[in-house]
């Protein structure tokens, strides 16, 4: 099978909420386990309804006791992965049999405190494998189906029903999906051909039943025995799915717990930004009536100056506020006349108005009282506190 790329995955999860989020997980996860499959598939739940969802079928390595052993398993995403956990199977070959512990029921379902706490960010797939092939490691979920089958079935006290033996029930009919795209053949196994053998003798007992809760001495089952066992079935099943639904609906509320605080904190955040802008356009409106007020009396000085301008002469315009600033503004303003006078003298000199002797006295005299006029500026500027000009 052709490696799935992320944008073909993102494809296959169109109706999933967090797509781009799965798709990132699915890839990570079939990036190190290669024989892991995505496929796309109808889940039936326990009450029966079905939903199409993603699922990644195929095997991972488990070493126990030295030895790696590929363990078929079957992992259910729900359209709202990440926020809520997967549903876990192991789907055991027909060469191979469940052995149901605390990690694993008689269906195939894999219980674990990692999906229990499940909770994103810090909950992902690749981790949850991790842990799996650790757990699994330590307590193998299937082992290799004896040749010979025992004499007596069994009939376990606690764990979910065995439909093969209840009336009225099809055999196999169980949670799973009613297709074939998590079975397993040829998958690789070790040279041993065997899987880890079951260290308990609890699903074959050698010893002979007590005829008051188990088989006749005929080979029978007593209908004693068979009420327990559909009481036992029926509890643990009906206990179980309360949990499932309880767990699910406790993931949903806590998604909608965190949406809730989210919505909190953007809708403080509104009112916050709200307030600012209000203030913000009292303080805009503040200054606009201000600058009105500046610019219509900007413009009332103007029609004043320019009605006062023809009868106005410069010098009384412009009357220095102390005497000391009057002398500056004289000797400035003798200052620039010195300078004009010299730039027209050399215009003189240019078109031969005057002739050179004449311009170097001129331009002599008027340097010398040029001179003194700029020293004794600078003297009264110094004087005025004023800031040096040259």
């Amino acid at each position: 099978m052709a490696v799935v790329s992320e944008s073909q995955l993102k494809k296959m999860l169109s109706k999933y909420k967090y797509r781009d989020l799965t798709a990132r997980e699915i890839s990570s996860v079939m990036a190190p386990y290669k024989d892991l499959k995505p496929v796309m598939d109808a889940y039936v739940f326990n009450d029966g309804t079905s939903r199409e969802l993603m699922s990644l079928s195929g095997t991972i390595p488990v070493i126990y006791r030295g030895n790696t052993y590929n363990i078929p398993v079957c992992l259910w995403l729900l359209d709202t992965y990440p926020y809520n956990p997967p549903i876990c199977f192991v789907k055991p070959t027909n060469t191979m049999m469940i052995k149901t512990g605390k990690h694993v029921d008689a269906n195939g379902k894999i219980y674990l405190p990692y999906l229990h706490e499940w909770k994103h960010p810090q909950s992902e797939l690749l981790g949850l494998i991790q842990v799996m092939t650790v757990v699994f490691g330590e307590e193998p979920p299937v082992f290799s189906r004896p040749a010979v089958p025992a004499t007596y079935p069994s009939y376990p006290a606690a764990g979910p029903p065995n439909t093969s033996y209840i009336p009225g029930m099809q055999p196999g009919v169980t949670s799973y999906p009613a297709s074939n795209t998590c079975s397993y053949p040829g998958y690789p196994f070790p040279a041993t051909g065997q899987y880890p053998p079951t260290t308990s003798t609890q699903h074959y007992p050698s010893q002979t039943p007590s005829t008051a809760v188990g088989p006749t001495r005929d080979g029978t089952i007593g209908e004693d025995t068979i009420r327990a066992s559909l009481i036992s079935a029926v509890s643990d099943k009906l206990r179980w799915r309360m949990k499932e639904e309880m767990d699910r609906a406790q993931a949903e509320l806590d998604a909608l717990k965190r949406t809730e605080e989210d919505l909190k904190k953007g809708h403080q955040k509104l009112e916050d930004m709200v307030t600012r802008l209000e203030k913000e356009v009292v303080e805009v409106d503040k200054n606009i009536e201000l600058l009105k007020k500046k610019d219509q009396e900007l413009n009332e000085a103007l029609e004043k100056m320019e009605s006062q301008s023809e009868n106005n002469d410069i010098d009384d315009v412009i009357v220095p506020t102390a005497p000391l600033y009057k002398q500056i503004l004289n000797l400035y303003a003798e200052e620039n006349a010195i300078e004009d006078t010299i730039f027209y003298l050399g215009e003189a000199l240019r078109r031969g108005v005057i002739d050179l002797e004449v311009f170097l006295k001129h331009v002599r005299l008027l340097s010398r009282k040029q001179f003194q006029l700029r020293a004794l500026m600078q003297k009264a500027r110094k004087t005025a506190g004023l800031s040096d000009l040259y």
